[in-house]
């Protein structure tokens, strides 16, 4: 049976029931709109990234997320233990390669970091395609693509890296390189409040503590976005108070509000 916007209400309420504990290895300008999504949703978040003790909290984790947002040699190193000691332990990690294709360091960090097996990549369709080695580089952080013209990609690399790929904009795609599921929701104003995908990784990470890769991304993409659909709402003026309507949003989120805010609908496989 496809998976429904019920489907998904059901994992946000086991993700509340089991609050697990996701490590963030994140950008400085994510740290904060990511622990209070992460807290908004019924999750317990980490923002441990230093080399020293990033491998040993990935074995209390439940999931991890390393995004690259903000790279140094030495936080790479920490993404990498992290992911591969949590990979070992068979826990779910997720990989967001912030602005992937922008500079060779960045890229060489999102190349190693796929080969170390994600569970699941959450980027924007610039950020999918340069991982799979398409054209569309993105300019900076900023997407310059559509989600659809990134689909093909996605499922691409999907099937490469053996891992769910959920790309995201104006309708977002999870695939696991053969079903593909098509999320619609979120609000306009949301591209120009800073860190909100980050924020959003974090929750998929969340729901992969919970939920099979596949199952964790469509409900993570459904969730996030129908909060954000009801945080715009709730801002005429512009974007500057969004991510704590979001955050709002994600905590009184019930199933009639998901349904009237998101879609889901299975498109292949």
């Amino acid at each position: 049976m496809p998976f429904t916007t019920q489907n998904a209400f059901e994992a946000l309420a086991e993700l509340r029931s089991r609050k697990p504990l996701v490590q963030n290895i994140t950008n400085f300008v994510a740290m904060t709109v990511s622990a209070n999504a992460l807290l908004a949703l019924g999750a317990s978040p980490a923002m441990v990234h230093a080399e020293e003790e990033a491998d040993d909290f990935a074995g209390i984790a439940d999931a991890l997320v390393t995004n690259i947002g903000t790279l140094s040699p030495a936080w790479v190193r920490a993404m990498q233990d992290a992911a591969s000691v949590i990979k070992d332990a068979g826990k779910p990690w997720v990989l967001d390669p912030v602005a992937t294709g922008a500079t060779s360091f960045r890229t060489r960090a999102a190349e190693d970091l796929l080969r170390r097996g994600p569970t699941i990549v959450r980027a924007n369709a610039s950020e999918v395609m340069a991982l799979a080695g398409s054209a569309g580089a993105g300019k900076g952080v900023d997407s310059t693509q559509g989600s659809d013209a990134a689909l093909a990609a996605a499922k691409a690399l999907a099937g490469k890296a053996g891992c769910v790929v959920a790309v995201t904009g104006e309708s977002d795609y999870a695939t696991d390189g053969k079903t593909v599921y098509a999320i619609t929701g979120g609000h306009h104003l949301m591209p120009l409040s800073t860190a909100l995908g980050c924020a959003l990784s974090a929750c998929v990470a969340a729901f992969s503590a919970c939920r099979p890769p596949l199952e964790a991304a469509v409900a993570g993409l459904a969730v996030y976005g129908a909060a954000g659909a009801i945080a715009g709402e709730r801002c005429p003026r512009g974007p500057g108070h969004l991510p704590a309507e979001l955050c709002d949003a994600l905590y009184g989120l019930d199933a009639e509000a998901l349904s009237a805010h998101s879609t889901i609908r299975k498109v292949e496989g």
